[in-house]
């Protein structure tokens, strides 16, 4: 197996690569003047099992473009194998028709990323476990919940948990994170009226005197999880956090954090940190170089994947 990475997260691609012992691939990745995206592999990779590090984090589009054309870049000199590792999925919001004449973009992406040469995808913790589906190739979507447990583990040992979700959809997430850790779950009913914008309704649960922590998918405006433990705060408990797997953490998120009453946040590294995050008091990120590179090696030697969750 090789492994190659664009320039969204290089170093996450670094740590799995120190992780697997095995050094990047050389490779040109530039702009033009115009900023077309241009590629050069500098080494022979021809039957080879190529594994491409491409989180499509902001920005988006560039980040996006830039897999699609190492995924033909490789395909044109005959890799034996492509999987696209993407530990975060730009569009994965958009998995479904919102209203009339709008689209799903999630799959349009999907498509994209087949039609460029991908024979396979794993990423992380996608929106929307559907998105699996939107594929026509095998998709292994891994979980950072044990990374997240862990640190959970040793930051609040004891008993008096709370696990809360910030919506009704991610009440499976953090169902299964409460079972792991033997804690009680509640949940926060909200309503958004637009995008970006989110209003908490009443929290479904009982959290006076308890620790609460938040547990979600991605992170974006950070509205959802501030109102949701100022909410918290309100009905009694002793501390709230936060974990989440994606920091997406756009705008003044890292300042909305550093002013709410969270504790923490805790975000896993699918996203390169941005400067706000590296100097930030609140946010920390954890790594899942591990749980990718040994995912990685599973998938190059034919092996279950699903183990590493048993």
């Amino acid at each position: 197996m090789k492994i190659l990475t664009g320039n969204s997260n290089r170093p996450l691609a670094e740590a799995i690569s120190a992780y697997l012992n095995l050094p990047l691939v050389n490779a040109s990745i530039r702009r033009f003047s115009d900023m077309e995206v241009f590629v050069e592999i500098q080494e022979n990779v021809r039957g080879e099992d190529m594994f491409v590090v491409q989180p499509t984090s902001f920005p988006t589009n560039d980040n996006l473009m830039e897999l699609l054309v190492i995924l033909d870049a490789l395909k044109r000199s005959s890799a034996r194998r492509i999987t696209a590792v993407i530990p975060y999925y730009g569009y994965a919001r958009q998995d479904r028709k919102s209203g009339p004449r709008t689209p799903i973009s999630a799959k349009l992406v999907a498509n994209l990323i087949t039609t460029a040469g991908a024979d396979r995808v794993l990423t992380v913790d996608l929106h929307a476990g559907q998105i699996q589906g939107f594929f026509d190739i095998p998709t292994d979507n891994l979980f950072a919940a044990p990374v997240l447990i862990k640190d959970i583990k040793e930051r609040f040992p004891g008993n008096n948990l709370t696990i809360v979700s910030p919506d009704v959809g991610g009440v499976v997430r953090a169902r299964a994170i409460a079972k792991r850790l033997d804690a009680d779950l509640a949940i926060i009913d909200k309503r958004r009226e637009r995008a970006g914008v989110s209003e908490v309704m009443h929290i479904i649960g009982e959290v006076a005197g308890t620790r609460c922590i938040l547990v979600d998918d991605i992170v974006d405006s950070a509205g959802t999880l501030c109102n949701a433990a100022v909410a918290l705060k309100e009905a009694g408990a002793e501390s709230v956090s936060a974990y989440t797997t994606h920091g997406v953490l756009s705008g003044g998120a890292v300042a909305r954090v550093s002013a709410s009453p969270l504790q923490s946040l805790v975000i896993t590294d699918s996203i390169q940190a941005t400067e706000a995050v590296r100097v930030s008091q609140t946010v920390r990120q954890l790594s899942i170089a591990p749980l990718l590179a040994e995912a990685m090696s599973r998938i190059s030697g034919e092996k279950s994947v699903s183990s590493l969750f048993n």
